[in-house]
């Protein structure tokens, strides 16, 4: 019986495939938001994650704090980092490697009539150990560039193809244009490709000059803005953020003079975001279901009204209430069943083009696909249940009568 009824089902939706096909569409387009959404949430998630891990997940950030006005708006960066205390925190926390200082600013570099706005790194020498990060070509800044204050300069390789793209720069002069004052530099080496982004920002894109000579000549500052520190290990990168923050506490007297976040925090950090994000995308995709379910039971009632003669007929031969129930209940759930289907088909397209035109990993959520799916029968049911119960309830004799 049951065998029957699907078969019936299916024909009288085969009866009208336009009609059907439109019923459908927002099932297929609900369906394909929420899978393509979810891909690209759950793709955009793994591009951040992997860039920020390729630094190493034993990293640690620390960055100035703000000086806190009368009304409490945030004023001035506190002064408190040196690069004294860089060598102190080095030798007072025995899970920390080493301590990187950090300073940069943004100007503009000019080669002959090639200029093109980038921020300026000042750094020192564990800058490549700690990055991972090495010269393509001549050096890296050494101890004897920070000791001088060297007007040296590495650049990145986006910055070569851009300032020197048919030479090699090496040993040629450049300027850097600064708070309105410009700087001469000689370029001594010039970095590797990396694909990498995240809190350092995209490194082929930066030029690297000695801490020393930004500090002394371009910022005019005893301090930097920060430090990068890196844990001897992943697993002790915990307990060398503790020891740093007891060490700063206790150096400067205030906790609110710095922040610490490691990269595990970092990506915790992210991750949080972008599955909210993607949570709150696809809720508002799921929206056009609904709305496809209100055209499914717009039709079906469409449809009961049409063949109320059929339905009359069928409970003249001995059909039951629940046969038609069940008969009307099913052509709601091939609407649904159907669109879905479609629809997933349409979601793993639409993320695929997207991850392609993006860049990022291709991912399709097997949850979502599920989730997905499962929400456009329910869809169907709810939506059918009052169509089916309203063919159902119809008196044999008023339906034979009808016209």
């Amino acid at each position: 019986m049951i065998f029957e009824i699907i078969i019936i089902a299916l024909n009288s939706l085969k009866a009208n495939k336009l009609r059907t096909f439109l019923s459908m569409l927002g099932i297929i387009i609900g369906v394909g938001a929420v899978i393509a959404i979810v891909s690209i949430g759950t793709g955009t998630q793994q591009r951040i994650t992997a860039r920020i891990s390729n630094l190493g997940s034993n990293l640690i950030n620390i960055r100035r704090g703000y000086r806190w006005g009368r009304s409490g708006v945030s004023s001035t960066a506190t002064n408190v980092f040196t690069l004294e205390m860089a060598e102190y925190i080095e030798k007072s926390c025995p899970d920390v490697k080493v301590v990187l200082p950090n300073n940069q600013g943004s100007g503009l570099l000019i080669k002959g009539e090639n200029n093109i706005q980038a921020t300026v790194v000042g750094t020192e020498a564990a800058y490549q150990e700690i990055y991972d990060y090495y010269p393509r070509q001549g050096k890296f800044i050494g101890p004897d560039d920070l000791k001088e204050a060297n007007n040296i300069i590495v650049l990145g390789s986006e910055l070569v193809n851009e300032l020197s793209p048919d030479s090699n720069p090496l040993g040629k002069s450049i300027k850097f244009n600064y708070q309105n004052r410009t700087l001469l530099f000689t370029v001594v080496g010039v970095m590797e490709d990396k694909s990498t982004g995240g809190p350092v920002g995209d490194l082929n894109s930066q030029a690297y000059i000695p801490s020393t000579t930004y500090m002394n000549k371009l910022a005019n500052s005893n301090y930097v803005s920060g430090f990068t520190a890196q844990a001897r290990s992943s697993e002790v990168a915990s307990e060398a953020v503790d020891q740093i923050e007891y060490f700063l506490i206790k150096a400067i007297g205030d906790k609110d003079g710095f922040h610490i976040m490691s990269q595990d925090q970092i990506l915790d950090t992210i991750n949080d975001v972008t599955n909210s994000m993607t949570l709150m995308l696809g809720g508002i995709a799921a929206i056009s279901l609904l709305v496809g379910g209100i055209g499914i039971m717009n039709i079906m009632l469409v449809s009961v009204t049409e063949r109320t003669k059929e339905v009359g007929i069928r409970k003249a031969l001995g059909a039951k209430k629940k046969d038609i129930l069940t008969q009307f209940l099913i052509e709601s759930l091939a609407l649904s069943g159907i669109g879905g289907v479609l629809g997933i088909g349409l979601g793993y397209i639409g993320a695929y083009l997207i991850a392609q035109f993006a860049g990022w990993p291709f991912v399709v959520s097997n949850l979502s696909v599920i989730v997905a799916f499962s929400f456009s029968l329910l869809i169907g049911i709810f939506f059918g249940i009052y169509p089916a119960m309203k063919a159902a309830a119809l008196d044999p004799v008023d339906a034979l009568s009808y016209e």
